[in-house]
């Protein structure tokens, strides 16, 4: 239970406990919760990345931190919409297994340009991922915020998405009320005035404000990061989960649990009904414990790339790339998987420390300083610029010893390759810059 817990969890909030209560409910009370969800209408603009696994599902969930209404007390004069937590749940096309990946929202990629509420565009630039849901929805319109967090997603990732859905603060409080509260337990006391939370170390039920502000507290435990944040949000994910189907018996408690969860759901058309959600959940059901795996984007602190950023995490390379990559094709990351991508992350190879020669290919002046500043800009090491015999494309060489240096670098650039090469210039990898180069993303 503890995989399928969390899973179903935060996959729109109600799934799991749909498979409890709602099969055998009365036609008012389906018609009453169904009505609930809100359906979105998401138009996303743009070149998309190609289905590479036809049959497998890619669903965004995003936990919102709205600070509209009754969630206004938790920040003042941020946007109206902000995203919490992010993931990417994979459902193989077998329906044999999954993946959900979590995005640090701290994570600094490149965020698209995207439709404002006004309907004005913003411009391409680099930000915390979770800015998207932010821009998008800069005026409460759901369609914007989701549309920008996939297109975000997307074009960093090249994952496809299929659906998307949005769990609301106040629902979640709803959920765990309905169950009588939730018990957690803290090592250290917490005191975390953004979170509005102050708690003693040791274990105890939490409700209301509490148990909003556990899941959100941040800079008053362990190191402050969203790295630990997200940890503690599974966990508490995975004890509601397992309490819902421990504790809801009787009809007045399920409904109760239901009619808030489903109050927080928005989900894209295909997935907004009770209907679609009870067959997802049914999938994620039948699919093994143990072949649901979950993992977090591997990324270290921006700050050993450039250190003047103390806030930040980057995606690490060329690892985030496979994983993707994984996905995209439908590849099981598995037990062994999750291994290999927590081994290489104890020595991530930062790209701070990749020395690069950036040459012009091209023929046309000032491409190789522009792709130049845009590698310092994301933390490499730019030993010189210069030209090249004309290129029909990008592409990185490097000399012996420096493979894993090129990958870091290649693999930001989508559809470029690492290729040994004698000529290569000893301890340093060549960007030789071809008519495909555009923005890394």
């Amino acid at each position: 239970m503890t995989r399928r817990g969390r899973i179903l969890s935060w996959t729109g909030g109600v799934l799991g406990l749909l498979l409890l209560g709602t099969a055998g409910a009365g036609v008012w009370i389906y018609a009453d919760l169904d009505g609930n969800i809100h359906g979105a209408d998401i138009g996303i603009d743009g070149k998309r990345p190609v289905n590479l696994s036809p049959g497998s599902k890619n669903i965004l969930v995003v936990g919102s931190d709205s600070r509209a209404g009754a969630n206004a007390k938790y920040g003042k004069g941020l946007t109206t919409m902000q995203s919490d937590t992010l993931m990417v749940l994979h459902i193989a096309a077998n329906r044999k297994w999954a993946t959900a990946v979590s995005f640090p929202r701290d994570s600094w990629v490149q965020i698209p340009a995207c439709t404002r509420g006004n309907g004005t565009k913003s411009a391409p630039h680099h930000f915390k991922i979770n800015e998207a849901f932010s821009i998008g929805g800069d005026s409460g319109d759901i369609n914007k915020a989701a549309a920008c967090t996939i297109k975000t997603v997307e074009q960093n990732t090249g994952l496809r998405i299929d659906n998307f859905t949005s769990v609301d603060f106040q629902g979640f409080k709803g959920m765990v009320n309905a169950l009588d509260g939730i018990e957690v337990c803290p090592k250290h006391a917490i005191h975390d005035k953004k979170a509005h939370l102050d708690m003693e170390a040791g274990c105890q039920t939490v409700r209301d404000e509490k148990a909003l502000g556990y899941v959100r507290t941040r800079y008053s435990v362990g190191d402050g990061s969203d790295l630990g944040r997200i940890g503690r949000q599974q966990e508490f994910m995975k004890a509601l989960g397992e309490k819902a189907q421990e504790k809801l018996t009787s009809p007045g408690a399920l409904y109760d649990f239901l009619t808030s969860a489903t109050k927080s759901i928005t989900a894209d058309r295909e997935l907004a009904g009770l209907k679609p959600l009870y067959s997802l959940a049914s999938t994620v059901k039948d699919i093994p414990s143990d072949r649901l795996t979950f993992v977090t984007v591997p990324n270290y602190y921006r700050e050993a790339d450039v250190p003047t950023d103390h806030a930040n995490v980057v995606w690490q390379y060329p690892q985030a790339a496979g994983l993707f990559s994984d996905i995209a094709h439908d590849r099981e990351i598995g037990v062994a998987g999750k291994k290999k991508l927590a081994e290489a992350a104890k020595n991530p190879v930062t790209a701070h420390s990749v020395r690069v020669r950036v040459l012009n290919g091209t023929g046309v002046s000032g491409r190789a300083a522009a792709a130049a500043e845009q590698l310092r800009k994301l933390g490499f090491t730019v030993t010189a610029t210069g030209n090249a015999p004309a290129a029909d494309r990008t592409t990185v060489g490097y000399p012996a010893g420096l493979r894993t240096q090129a990958e870091v670098l290649a693999t930001r650039l989508p559809g470029t390759k690492a290729t040994e090469s004698s000529g290569a210039t000893p301890g340093e990898v060549t960007l030789t810059v071809g008519p495909d180069f555009s923005q890394v993303p």
